[in-house]
């Protein structure tokens, strides 16, 4: 679980020290940025290097786009209602539930981060020629691609940020 946030006896950049035994430090957005750049570069140049080996680069489907909105929606539902039960109405739940839905939020916000900078990159490389219809096309799935993966790394900090054990622990039930 995700210790709580600033409260009367923590100050705003308490951050920095370690965590309490059991609790994970909320996801840096630092490191989530630097793996959107470093997967922007890699799309960027397997784009390059596939066209420069003789190939066509691979294309995003429209169905990609449509299970990165799915997935998407999943997170920002599982978010809404993980907030509702631990924050809002302060139920427990399961040690294993919160576990689980704490490294799902983590782990789709770092996947999310890094396809989010490949489909950027893939887009970026087609932009200058992006006069003809085919690589127009390309930029317009890859860019969109971009945009809903970043929904999902949105959802999944969400999600991660749901999981918080509130403040006090003495007023859940």
């Amino acid at each position: 679980m995700v210790s709580g946030g600033t409260g009367p006896n923590r100050a705003p950049g308490a951050g920095k020290e370690p965590p309490r035994p059991g609790s994970v430090r909320p996801t840096s957005r630092r490191l989530l940025v630097a793996i959107v750049v470093l997967g922007a570069a890699i799309g960027w140049t397997l784009v390059k290097a596939i066209e420069s080996g003789g190939g066509v680069a691979p294309t995003v489907s429209w169905l990609t786009l449509v299970a990165w909105s799915f997935l998407a929606a999943l997170l920002f539902v599982a978010a809404r209602n993980t907030h509702q039960r631990i924050q809002v109405r302060r139920e427990r739940v399961e040690a294993s539930r919160a576990v689980f839905l704490l490294l799902i939020g983590k782990a789709s916000a770092f996947v999310g981060a890094l396809c989010s900078g490949v489909y950027a990159g893939f887009a970026l490389s087609f932009l200058g020629a992006v006069s003809s219809s085919g690589p127009r096309n390309r930029v317009i799935t890859a860019g969109a691609a971009a945009v809903i993966s970043v929904l999902v790394v949105t959802a999944g900090l969400m999600l991660e940020r749901a999981c918080r054990i509130p403040d006090d622990p003495d007023e859940t039930p």
